[in-house]
């Protein structure tokens, strides 16, 4: 977007803030952006930014890995990680694994997906790029520096803390410590692997080393590592062997004439670099800023080569923080290093020298000028309090900058060069002062000895005004610097004498157009081209025009109506004469203005001019405007700049937008035309760059509309909070990396006028110093400091020690200005400051009339003589009052006015007006009985009016009572909702019976109800007698304790229903977290759920068999008695029946509400939903069969128990409890008959009547059913583990048919094998495929008749009809699949030959005939012929 630019300065203090890719993309973060910068070996170029961090960068490192290289991470003092495409300039993704300030990054060069970072706590993170997953250790509760990842092994990493302590971890074993590296004892600046995977290399170099440890350098595999340290030493150490194996200590060089003392511990960061391709060769830096490359196999004590050698400056002038290499396609290899100079460095490491320089800026670019003697020579004057003067123009270095510091303490915040004197460059600075640069010359600057109080706004040269002028020698012409400043002044200097005192051209002003009155702050200046006139700008948005010499006033421009922050004329070469009296104006108001001051200026006015209307009015911007300039290549072309971050370029005649660009982050503040490129503009600002861009390129035409003027307002905002949040920095912790060295401050003129904007201090490189507010006595300011010394001393001190101490310093009252009351009679008040003779004049008049002289027409108390009312009678002073009352209405003071009636004595008066403006009180109310009760009661009344309007409204029903209206204060404390005040008034006043009190309740109860405040509803419900209403809102809270306390409310109540309902939802609750202790005694307080409490014991008693409890895992252990396991041939029902009359006393014997009918027809009500597997507590229903099954048996109904014992196991085969059902069958008949229903007991079960046969024949096939599937499963087993089965004898077919079928198995097998059965089962499938044919044909009818797609066939439509051979009842109750018996039959008989050849004959033909079906077909075809 830009063609040239100088970026930001790179961070100070970080162990890796800066790389570069193998194509040439260098990365360097600078501030919370990292700025991209194609390099190679002969230039560089800025190509873009990566913005989104909200905080300093810490690191950045490149993916190294073909096909990946463009990916980038970097890691930041916001606690997160980011991930960018390069090419594409865009985030990919956030991490936010660290809770603390990131301190170093790395990309492993062996696993493209693997990034490690560690933080300023200690705690190591692993990313996974491919995934975004991390993993967190912390190996060492130290403060990290550095962290390296292996070239060579992905799993390991070193890492380097602030003690001088360097662990290597693996971070495939958890962040295991495999070697702790001590022999450094300070921090460890930066860490390097060995580009050679042995250890190999060395070895000639470590002989000696290796001898006296008795080791071989090649016994174990290992790699290199380079560590640098502030302890000045560098140390070559074994990964392998987990020691130092070489000491390296930094030579002491020559700097600027003077060696280096060993004995002063100088500022060093000790970076070190192994470049690729050379194991030998260590690179690292130096004190001074200086490049060192060591031959880590030369003896003695040259083992050093010094970087740039080859002539003179190419070093870096301060330390070096960072260095990266790459190896170019023309295998050129290049090492590129960032350093304190604010310079980026390439150097070419076959010849160390340097190759290219990239200068970078420490601050907000204030201003920048070409020079319009030497062209293309630009000076920038930059916030790092540096000037640069940059060579445009030149071929052989596009980066020919120079650097001017001596002198210079502060932000450089104004630049002008000498119209004709090349190289001479005027400068002002943020503390006020003023000098000259002789940019040429390696001279030190010259200050002007008048220093402004603020920052400097504006330099401009022009001719001498008076006194000045009168000291021009031999009439030659020579030109003065004015300077206009944040205080509001401009001087003029000589910069021949810049050591005299510079004058103020206010007094010339003054003299020259006889002004008495104050003048208006000036915030800019500038001289018309010719030197014929000055146009200043002013703090009221007001520009006025001088004429010179004598600056007598031409005209005032009155069109801004904010401070002016920019005035430009329009050039003189070449222009036409129309065009040359043009002057343009930019202020606060973000509108620019072009005044044509032609005729004023080629005819002055006798009378200066004022000037409303502009010749031109350009509009766009969305905040203020920092700064301008004319174009010196069109006619009438403007650029201007703005805080809204954004560049506009206009053709001021058209009045229309040219282009706009946006290619800052931040507002701008300075901008220049090129002077020999009519496309070419230069823009500086906030984001520390300076941007060369083109007019043609640009995108848009026009600046954005809001956009920016919200983002900048929201960027403001939190730099505030930042600084209000800012913390002072403790003793311990890491470094934090600094943007440039310092934390960023700055500032702009237009802010606040006078001073440097606050909200920018933030971000500049040194903040201005406040001057201290003058005092009026000179202990004043002392005393105010030594209050606060004394504060921070002891805050200092408890914080240190962790004790909490308050301590009040008295403030000195000399500093505290008291308000001055305001008087109750200001205009007679007024009358005593007048004129001396005036006062003497009163004393007679005064006399006069008291002594009735009748000389004196005068009447005291009014008009003139208003103040001689109080001197008078009363008469007077009543006269005096009314004017006084008449001037405080004026006021809106009625307050005085009450207070001026009741001295009066017209009480009722005071209390009228007070009432009509709402100024009644606590006093006023008072005084009001001394007026009568009617009075009185207004009064009140209307005080109760003003207090509900004020929201006072538990005030205002304490004063309704005080009238005895209790109803109306009980009324308005319910209307605003303060029921519990109403409340409390109602009972302490009125009677118990009350209907208002129930009223109130219930009001609040609903009130309360609705914000979800159940128990308090609750109470109120119960306070007003509503119990069910009590009960019914705590159980809306639907958990156990609030359940439980809802049926406990509800039985206390009498609420007999709603509390067996609310205790069986609550005991159902404890059952479904198989609760049943509490279960059971939530139930025991209800005598009429005794049913209940029996079905719950025979569910526990279901849910402790082993089957269930591998089907369903127990939550918590039951403890009752009756749910331990016991023997396996007592039956289910035979403990159901032990456990309830042991228990709960129901018995045969039972009577009244214990007796089985009774309690059966109570249970009879609880529904069995229909059995699915999604149903929860599917055991409880089953055990609801199981329960009416004993209570028929206590009945003696045997056809009742044995169709409820039929559907217990039902439901659990229905809803797909397979295991849980046969392991019921199993509990319930141990013998394996279903007519034994208890042995204990003996109970043996008859059936007379169709249904309970058919039930019986059912349970039976089932109970079969499920032995025969345990007993395949058994024989499964056996032949899984080896076990013989018994062959089949001879006998045994006659044996097995006398043991009603098979000798192998223990019930009757062929009861499974039931033909009519068989032929229902065949006919109900052959049902329900006809079923699905119909409903596919409906549906496609449906839809080819345009129904819905989703149409479904009727489910109650009647089925086709089925076998005929069953009975109603066999059909009721089915028996098991026939033709998968047969199935299992036949896979029993391969296993086990046991089983007789009768049987499985008859389970191939009931296959071959009923077996007809896909799936059952299939699989009897390897049994069938």
């Amino acid at each position: 977007m830009h063609e040239r630019s100088l970026p930001a300065s790179p961070n100070w203090y970080c162990s890796r803030c800066s790389d570069v890719n193998g194509s040439g993309l260098l990365g360097v973060g600078a501030k919370n952006i990292i700025f991209l910068i194609d390099v190679s070996a002969s230039s560089c170029r800025v190509t873009g930014e990566l913005v989104g961090h909200r905080d300093l960068v810490s690191g950045f490192s490149f993916c190294q890995h073909a096909g990946q290289s463009h990916i980038c991470v970097s890691s930041s003092n916001d606690g997160t990680v980011r991930f960018w495409d390069s090419d594409s300039k865009v985030l990919i993704r956030e991490q936010a694994a660290h809770q603390n300030s990131v301190a170093a990054v790395h990309w492993s060069p062996v696993d493209k997906n693997l990034v490690v970072s560690g933080d300023e706590k200690g705690i190591v993170v692993c990313h996974w790029y491919h995934t975004g997953d991390t993993a967190s250790f912390f190996p060492e509760p130290r403060t990290i520096f550095c962290i390296s990842c292996s070239p060579h092994t992905w799993s390991s990493v070193a890492v380097g803390y602030k003690d001088g302590m360097i662990v290597l971890i693996d971070v495939s074993k958890k962040g295991e410590v495999t070697h702790r590296l001590r022999g450094h004892d300070d921090e460890i600046h930066s860490l390097a692997w060995s580009p050679l995977v042995s250890e190999d290399a060395l070895c000639s170099r470590l002989e000696d080393i290796e001898a006296t440890s008795g080791v071989s350098a090649g016994d174990e595999k290992g790699c290199y590592l380079a560590s640098g340290s502030k302890d000045q030493t560098l140390r070559i150490w074994s990964s392998a062997k987990g020691k130092s194996v070489m000491t390296l200590k930094l030579p002491y060089l020559k700097k600027r004439g003077s060696a280096v003392d060993p004995g002063v511990k100088e500022r060093l960061w000790l970076h070190v670099h192994w470049p690729k391709g050379r194991p030998t060769q260590l690179v690292s830096s130096c004190f001074g800023g200086e490049l060192v490359m060591w031959d880590l196999t030369r003896t003695g004590k040259q083992r050093w080569t010094l970087f740039g050698t080859s002539s003179e400056g190419q070093n870096h002038s301060r330390i070096i923080f960072n260095m990266s290499s790459v190896r170019l396609q023309d295998d050129r290899e290049l090492l590129i290093s960032t350093s304190m100079d604010r310079e980026i460095k390439c150097w070419d490491l076959a010849s160390l020298d340097c190759c290219w320089t990239l200068p970078t800026l420490g601050g907000f670019v204030y201003a920048l000028s070409f020079s319009p003697v030497g062209t293309g020579c630009l000076a920038l004057g930059v916030g790092d309090s540096m000037i640069r003067v940059w060579n445009t123009l030149t071929t052989q270095n596009q980066y020919d900058t120079r650097s001017f510091w001596q002198g210079i303490k502060s932000k450089v915040t104004a630049l002008a060069w000498h119209p004709k004197k090349e190289g001479s460059l005027s400068f002002g600075t943020d503390d006020g002062k003023v000098g000259i640069y002789e940019v040429f010359s390696n001279r030190p600057p010259q200050i002007s000895s008048s220093y402004h109080k603020k920052t400097v706004y504006t330099l401009a040269w022009g001719p001498p005004v008076p006194p000045m002028s009168f000291g021009a020698a031999g009439g030659k012409p020579f030109h003065s610097l004015y300077s206009c400043a944040g205080e509001g002044i401009i001087l003029q200097h000589d910069p021949s004498k810049l050591n005299g005192e510079a004058s103020d051209i206010d007094k010339l002003i003054r003299d020259t157009n006889n002004i008495k009155h104050k003048l208006s702050p000036h915030t800019d200046l500038s001289w018309k081209p010719d030197g014929k006139v000055v146009a200043i700008g002013n703090e009221d948005g007001c520009v006025e025009v001088y004429e010179a010499p004598s600056l007598r006033l031409l005209c005032s421009i009155q069109q801004h109506h904010k401070i002016i922050n920019a005035l430009r004329w329009h050039p003189d070469l070449d222009s036409p004469p129309e065009l040359r009296c043009l002057l343009a104006s930019g202020s606060s108001n973000a509108t620019v203005y072009v005044h044509d001051l032609r005729s004023v200026i080629e005819n002055p006015p006798e009378v200066p001019a004022v000037l409303t209307e502009p010749y031109r009015r350009l509009c766009g911007h969305t905040s203020k405007i920092t700064g301008m300039a004319w174009s010196p290549h069109h006619e009438a072309r403007l650029v201007t700049v703005s805080y809204d971050g954004t560049a506009q370029v206009w053709d001021v005649l058209q009045e229309a937008a040219v282009s706009n660009y946006r290619g800052h982050v931040g507002y701008l503040l300075c901008v220049d035309w090129s002077p020999v490129d009519p496309d070419v503009i230069w823009t500086g600002g906030k984001d520390f760059t300076l941007q060369e861009w083109r007019v043609s390129k640009q995108e848009f035409t026009k600046p954005p509309k809001g956009e920016r003027r919200s983002r900048n307002e929201k960027m403001k905002t939190n730099s505030k909070q930042k600084k209000k949040n800012k913390k002072a920095p403790g003793g311990g912790g890491a470094a934090a990396p600094a943007a440039n060295g310092e934390h960023v401050a700055g500032g702009g003129k237009a802010l606040t006028g006078q001073e440097l904007s606050g909200e920018d201090e933030e971000d500049e490189v040194r903040s201005t110093n406040s001057p201290v507010p003058p005092s009026d006595k000179p202990g004043t300011h002392f005393k105010s400091l030594k209050c606060m010394y004394v504060n921070c001393i002891l805050k200092i001190f408890c914080n240190c020690k962790g004790v909490s101490l308050c301590v009040r310093v008295s403030p000195d009252l000399n500093l505290l200005k008291k308000k001055k009351p305001r008087s109750m009679l200001p205009i007679s008040t007024s009358m005593d400051h007048r004129p001396k003779e005036d006062l003497l004049q009163d004393c007679v008049t005064l006399a006069s009339v008291r002594h009735d002289t009748g000389k004196t027409p005068c009447v005291p108390g009014q008009g003139e003589h208003i103040h001689l009312g109080l001197f008078s009678d009363r008469q007077a002073l009543y006269r005096m009052f009314e004017a006084e009352e008449e001037g405080h209405v004026e006021a809106g003071h009625y307050d005085s006015v009450v207070y001026l009636r009741l001295w009066s004595g017209d009480l009722e008066g005071a209390l009228q007006l007070a009432v009509e403006k709402g100024e009644l009180s606590d006093h006023l109310l008072s005084i009001a009985p001394m007026a009568g009760f009617e009075v009185w009661s207004r009064t009140v009344e209307a005080f109760v009016k003003q207090l509900c309007l004020q929201e006072q409204y538990l005030k205002a029903a304490s004063h309704l009572l005080s009238l005895n209206k209790l109803y109306e204060a009980v009324g308005l404390l319910r209307s605003h909702k303060l029921y519990r005040e109403a409340i409390a008034l109602v009972k302490a006043r009125l009677p118990a019976d009350e209907p208002v009190l129930k009223e109130l309740y219930t009001s609040w109860a609903a009130t309360l109800e609705k914000d979800g405040h159940f128990s308090a509803a609750a109470k109120c419900y119960l306070a007003a007698g509503a119990s069910f209403d009590a009960a019914k809102v705590i159980a809306r809270k639907n958990d156990v304790p609030s359940l439980r306390t809802a049926a406990s409310l509800a039985r206390i109540s009498g609420e007999d229903a709603l509390a067996r309902s609310l205790a069986l939802r609550c005991a159902k609750d404890l059952v479904a977290a198989e609760d049943w202790i509490t279960a059971q005694d939530v139930l025991s307080s209800q005598e009429s759920l005794l049913v209940h409490r029996l079905h719950f014991c025979v569910a526990e008693l279901m849910t402790a068999m082993p089957a269930a409890s591998r089907a369903a895992p127990q939550l918590c252990a039951s403890g009752a008695p009756w749910a331990s396991p016991g023997e396996h041939r007592v039956s289910l029902q035979d403990r159901v029946r032990d456990a309830w009359e042991a228990r709960f006393g129901v018995s045969q014997s039972s009577a009244g509400h214990r007796s089985a009918g009774a309690l059966l027809q109570e249970l009879k009500s609880a529904e069995s939903p229909t059995p699915t597997a999604n149903i929860p507590l599917g055991q409880l229903y089953s055990s609801l069969h199981l329960t009416r099954a004993v209570l028929s048996w206590l009945l003696g109904d045997d056809g009742q128990l044995i169709k409820e014992l039929w559907q217990a196991v039902a439901w659990l085969r229905d809803a797909g409890h397979f295991r849980v059902s046969a392991e019921l069958c199993r509990r319930l008949f141990p013998d394996g008959d279903v007519s034994v229903c208890s042995r204990k007991h003996s109970k043996v079960l008859h059936h007379a009547e169709e249904e309970p046969q058919a039930a019986a024949k059912s349970l039976q096939a089932f109970v079969h059913y499920h032995r025969l599937y345990e007993h395949w499963w058994s024989n499964s087993i056996q032949i899984q583990s080896g076990v013989p089965l018994p062959a089949a004898g001879p006998g045994d077919e006659a044996q097995g048919e006398a043991l009603n079928g098979d000798a192998s198995l223990d019930f009757d097998a062929s009861a499974l094998l039931s033909e009519r059965h068989a032929a229902c089962q065949a006919a109900q499938r052959s049902v329900g495929e006809i079923q699905e044919r119909l409903a596919a044909m409906v549906l496609k009818h449906s839809r080819a008749q345009g129904g819905s797609a989703n149409a479904r066939t009727d489910p109650t439509s009647p089925s086709l009809p089925v076998n005929d051979s069953l009975s109603v009842s066999s059909q009721m109750y089915p028996h098991p699949d026939v033709v998968e018996c047969c199935l299992v039959l036949l896979h029993l008989r391969r296993s086990s030959p046991s089983v007789l050849e009768t049987l499985r004959q008859k389970a191939k033909d009931l296959l071959r005939q009923y077996g007809t079906d896909a799936s059952a077909f299939k699989a009897s075809q390897q049994f069938l012929p």
